[in-house]
């Protein structure tokens, strides 16, 4: 891989296909089912989630840690990457939806990230502010490390957090992962610190 080496490789997993009616289009799109937990179904993406990814995107209290709201710009040019990542990478970040609604809730999953000149898999998460504090980031990213150990066969998977995103702390935390290390991002002009965590395949 370009710009570094890639840490594990990625499995064929089995995908249950459904059926997710766009809003704006009422077009059908195939929606590949991931994971389940008790409460949540992560799956991948689609443009009919174009509008449930915006309003968390878009959304200030969300997106803090990114130093700001996305635009309409960079919430395609995301939605973009997820789908490319699933073509390249066989996942990325997943949309997370609440079994009891339906709705799409926040998205987790597995990417691929710079660290030290080489790629890890990163386990990353980001939920609507309505749906904090409900233990759902904490389940699906659980989930997240089981399938990366067990489906992917990763060696070990990391999140890497701001370091002001003492939520996001604790859910590493709680997914079995420690602080091993800090780096320094760059991201919209600005600086910003952040943790390194980590947790090995056992």
């Amino acid at each position: 891989m370009k710009g570094g080496r890639v840490l594990g490789k990625p499995f064929p997993r089995t995908r249950i296909l459904l059926l997710s009616i766009s809003k704006e289009t009422s077009m059908p799109f195939a929606a590949h089912i991931v994971l389940e937990t008790p409460r949540l179904q992560l799956r991948e993406m689609n443009l009919g989630d174009m509008q449930a990814l915006s309003s968390i995107l878009q959304d200030e209290t969300v997106m803090y840690a990114y130093n700001g709201a996305f635009s309409d710009e960079e919430t395609s040019a995301w939605m973009q990457k997820q789908l490319q990542r699933y073509k390249e990478f066989g996942f990325g970040l997943w949309a997370v939806l609440l079994k009891s609604t339906g709705g799409m809730i926040g998205q987790c999953g597995i990417t691929m990230q710079d660290y030290k000149g080489m790629q890890v898999p990163e386990i990353g998460y980001l939920f609507a502010c309505k749906h904090w504090h409900n233990g759902y980031a904490t389940e699906a990213a659980t989930a997240c490390r089981e399938y990366g150990f067990g489906s992917l066969h990763f060696k070990a998977l990391y999140s890497i957090i701001r370091d002001t995103n003492v939520a996001s702390q604790k859910v590493a935390l709680r997914n079995g992962m420690r602080k091993v290390d800090a780096v320094m991002k760059h991201y919209r002009g600005v600086d910003m610190p952040h943790w390194v965590y980590r947790v090995e395949r056992k």
